[in-house]
């Protein structure tokens, strides 16, 4: 049975890794979906032309978390062509490195445009559409509650950001019915942090299954807390990372 038959899903930063595992698997539990993306165009479509090829409805829109008339506008799009808005996937993110003494503020801001300030210009502008029941989760990171590593201090900040809007947006939109939650992956096998990549056996021995994560393992938990099951879960965070935080 498909738990989100008739819903329409928008997933930012979908074209790859685990936005498009998500994109994939809301659309295999019946939402019609519209993945944004940057550069990945091609990749973005292939993401859709496998939903399509498996039955589904899709869309690629071209849309920088930068811009915030494109985040705007792709909000726009989605309900137009889709007809409608239920789930919002705020996906899209950057992973700066290096120390804060090597940080410059042209990566400051970059981090805070990208992994901050996007989710919030999209989540201002879904909000007016959402009706009852409507959901929108935030992809975190585990290193917005620990960072056991020297050179993560922009990604774990605005990671931690995350958390704050989740919350404060589950108080102001309960009397909707509308929950939003967030979900922290730890290590997940893309081709951003390869499981068999050189810095992958440190991060398996943080871990109380040293496992790293498949992105369908992240997309599995998004699908249900969008499905009818997550209709009580609202300002929560869900960590999936191998215990790597206990």
């Amino acid at each position: 049975m498909q738990q989100l038959s008739g819903k329409v899903a928008m997933v930012t930063g979908g074209s790859r890794g685990i936005g498009a595992a998500i994109a994939r698997r809301l659309a295999a539990e019946g939402a019609r979906v519209s993945v944004t993306c940057v550069n990945g165009e091609a990749q973005a479509q292939s993401v859709v032309d496998e939903i399509v090829s498996a039955g589904g409805r899709a869309m690629a829109i071209r849309a920088d978390n930068r811009d915030d008339a494109a985040l705007e506008a792709a909000v726009e799009r989605t309900i137009a062509e889709l007809g409608g808005l239920d789930i919002l996937v705020n996906n899209a993110g950057i992973f700066p490195s290096g120390t804060i003494e090597e940080a410059t503020l042209e990566e400051l801001d970059r981090t805070i445009a990208i992994n901050l300030r996007a989710p919030v210009v999209a989540s201002m502008a879904a909000v007016g559409y959402l009706p009852e029941g409507g959901r929108i989760i935030t992809i975190g990171s585990n290193l917005a509650v620990r960072v056991p590593w020297p050179g993560i201090s922009l990604y774990a900040m605005s990671k931690a950001g995350l958390v704050g809007l989740t919350k404060g947006m589950a108080r102001d939109l309960g009397p909707r019915g509308i929950n939003v939650n967030i979900v922290h992956p730890g290590s997940t096998d893309t081709d951003m942090n390869p499981a068999d990549g050189e810095l992958s056996d440190p991060q398996r021995s943080l871990m109380a299954i040293p496992r790293y994560n498949e992105a369908d393992d992240v997309a599995g938990l998004v699908a249900w807390l969008a499905g009818p099951e997550g209709r009580s879960i609202t300002g929560a965070e869900f960590t999936i990372d191998g215990g790597a935080n206990i």
